[in-house]
């Protein structure tokens, strides 16, 4: 009895202490497979096969319910401490290499996701790539109002050597 507590103790911290919860179903997956992929989201994600009963008590004292009607059958949590996205972009591919795995939903800001709607996560960009592009949109600006300030000295300093060198002509 007391394992059992402990684990729905650690379960409540895991889901409490996540940035996303992917809900995932893992049936006629090998232990090799399971391992690989592991390692593959491992950077931002810790992935656990679970009790179905502890996790939804765990996840009901987490305040999360949206998985009570999905904890059906060999269930895995891909518990994501990093980039959500990246965590769902590498589980989809893993699912298309592996048909045996199937993403059934998730829990992300507060929200329940659907299996459509994690995928539609695993559509976006990762976080890098849009910190990037707002980058070089920050860069791009800079470099027009530089652009913006320095033309009009650049253009009178060009009107001021014409009018210069034509009154040199003139004398």
């Amino acid at each position: 009895m007391a394992t059992k507590e402990a684990t729905v103790a650690e379960l409540q911290d895991l889901f409490q202490n996540s940035t996303a919860v992917l809900l995932t179903e893992y049936r006629g997956l090998t232990v090799a497979q399971l391992k690989t992929l592991r390692r593959t989201i491992g950077e931002h994600a810790s992935y656990a096969v679970v009790k179905n009963t502890l996790t939804k008590i765990a996840a009901n004292n987490a305040g999360i319910t949206a998985f009570d009607d999905e904890l059906a059958g060999p269930s895995a949590i891909a518990f994501v401490h990093g980039d959500p996205v990246a965590v769902a972009k590498s589980l989809r591919t893993f699912a298309k290499d592996n048909p045996q795995l199937v993403l059934k939903g998730g829990f992300f800001d507060g929200n329940a996701l659907s299996a459509e709607e994690v995928n539609k996560l695993a559509d976006l960009e990762s976080r890098e790539v849009l910190l990037g592009k707002l980058a070089g949109a920050f860069k791009a600006s800079l470099f027009g109002a530089a652009y913006l300030f320095t033309a009009p000295a650049a253009k009178a300093v060009r009107t001021v050597e014409a009018l210069r060198e034509k009154q040199e002509s003139a004398n």
